[in-house]
């Protein structure tokens, strides 16, 4: 089993909801849910014409290799109805795979760690709630030091 992390968010519709629906179908899908961080009010980054998301990071294992659960991935945000009509867009749901174990992949379809989580406030503010003492497995950095570093970007514990 590998241990995971997700970032989960949400702003179209019922966003709170949104993000439960997709622990619920991770976890009949191969993704253990063990704990799910805070949720986030936070302003969007990118396109800022668009709703606040509301915005999580879950811990979960899995045995599923990590184009799998890419897939698997995909799979809920597509139940839960994700349109991916604009780049930054409003979507009923984003997961992202944050951190697959201290493993470090690149191919075409896949970065891990996330390419861009060092640098979003409501990536790092939750997965601080669940793991501040965690490294970064290319930086070794602490999760802890890189929220730290971070200037801007409102994040409000909804």
């Amino acid at each position: 089993m590998k241990t995971i992390y997700l970032g989960l968010g949400s702003n179209v519709g019922d966003r709170e909801a949104n993000i439960h629906g997709a622990v619920d179908a991770l976890s009949a899908g191969g993704v253990f849910v063990k704990r799910l961080s805070p949720i986030y009010e936070t302003e969007p980054q990118g396109l800022a014409a668009q709703g606040w998301f509301l915005n999580a990071v879950a811990e979960a294992e899995t045995e599923l290799f990590p184009l799998q659960l890419l897939g698997r991935i995909h799979a809920v945000e597509r139940k839960l109805k994700r349109r991916r009509t604009v780049v930054n867009g409003p979507r009923t749901i984003d997961i992202d795979l944050l951190l697959y174990g201290d493993s470090v992949i690149a191919t075409p379809k896949l970065r891990v760690p996330h390419p861009r989580y060092r640098d979003r406030r409501f990536v790092l503010a939750p997965l601080a709630d669940l793991a501040p003492a965690l490294r970064d497995p290319e930086t070794r950095q602490t999760v802890a030091t890189m929220l730290a570093r971070l200037r801007g970007q409102t994040v409000v514990q909804a």
